[in-house]
């Protein structure tokens, strides 16, 4: 479609298929020229100002898809008090999960926490639907996880109270799945196979819809993850350790779902996480440098990258890994230990 996008610069629903065409990893690059123009082409419009944080979000442009998101959310403000919508508009909370996952990523927890606590001032949006209802659970789980939250991730509800969950099986199944990972990482295994137990009837849900089978794919990746760290924690190593893997190579073949910016975790990622903490760096640096070939500039796979480069001995890419993490982050802002070792780790190199 790009040459076609060449004779027609112009016109916003070239441009838009180019970006959904290329949100996967090895296309996002060409969709970048069509994701650089299309907030121009319909400045008035929050979706078309949100569309190009799908490809910044796949390279890594963390400030393009920070500044991306900000417009469209100002946009569909706007948009829901001209148009007298009661609530807010789907697409405002869909804009605000990727502008989290952006912020995330640069350790700017403090401005993913404002965002976080702005959302649990809503309780009613328009329409209800799949993409609000995603944005209401993955918002506040991913912030949670890729923070290491793990005390708060136990204990999180599902807000809006009076949302209609009972509709999208795959979207409380975040929130389930948010709580087993905090209560197996806070020594609490009898609460996570709980919350496995929900996320199996669950998934039990989705299996039987036939339009819903990249949801359902969705959950039984998280429910083989969480089976993964249960078996870790209790001491199974090698069974953990294979569903795991297991987890990681279903996550890897399926395609991201459009209205997400990414899992909520990667699986790959959780698989490094496991391997070092099993004193297995070489192998935990594979799964990161594989997770990174796929999602580019990760705070928490820059990291863990580092310090498995570290543990293994080879501190000369180490440095490489942790000075990638402070050129990618807000190093001037950011609060988390990780980085302060990263740092501390390049001032002695």
């Amino acid at each position: 479609m790009n040459p076609i996008f060449e004779k027609e610069p112009l016109h916003p629903g070239i441009a838009h298929y180019i970006i959904h065409n290329c949100d996967y990893p090895g296309l996002a690059e060409l969709g970048l020229p069509a994701a650089r123009k299309y907030a121009s082409i319909a400045p008035a419009s929050s979706h078309a100002q949100h569309m190009p944080s799908h490809i910044f979000t796949r390279l890594g442009l963390w400030n393009d898809c920070i500044q991306s998101n900000l417009v469209s959310i100002s946009s569909a403000r706007c948009y829901a008090e001209k148009a007298k919508i009661k609530g807010h508009w789907d697409d405002e909370l869909h804009a605000m999960d990727y502008l989290v996952y952006a912020y995330l990523q640069k350790g700017q927890d403090e401005l993913a926490q404002q965002q976080v606590d702005y959302l649990e001032t809503i309780n009613e949006v328009y329409p209800v639907n799949s993409k609000s209802a995603y944005a209401f659970a993955a918002i506040r789980t991913r912030n949670l996880l890729e923070r290491k939250m793990w005390k708060q991730a136990a204990a999180l509800s599902l807000h809006p109270a009076n949302f209609p969950w009972e509709k999208f099986p795959w979207q409380e199944a975040i929130i389930h799945f948010a709580r087993a990972m905090g209560a197996v990482n806070t020594n609490n295994p009898n609460e996570a196979k709980e919350e496995l137990q929900k996320m199996n009837l669950l998934y039990d849900e989705l299996a039987k819809q036939t339009d819903k089978k990249q949801e359902a794919g969705q959950v039984a990746v998280q429910l083989k993850t969480l089976q993964a760290w249960i078996e870790f924690k209790q001491g199974n190593n090698e069974k953990g350790l294979n569903l795991m893997r297991a987890a990681a190579d279903m996550e890897d073949g399926m395609e991201k779902h459009p209205v997400t910016p990414g899992e909520v975790t990667p699986a790959r990622e959780l698989l490094g996480e496991m391997l070092l903490e099993m004193n297995q760096p070489v192998s935990a640096l594979e799964a990161f440098e594989a997770d990174l070939k796929i999602r580019p500039d990760r705070f928490n796979g820059l990291y863990g990258a580092g310090l498995a480069c570290e543990r293994a001995g080879n501190k000369a890419q180490a440095a490489v890994y942790f000075k990638d993490l402070l050129k990618s982050s807000d190093a001037q802002n950011c609060k988390r230990v990780e980085l302060q070792k990263a740092r501390s780790f390049l001032s002695h190199v």
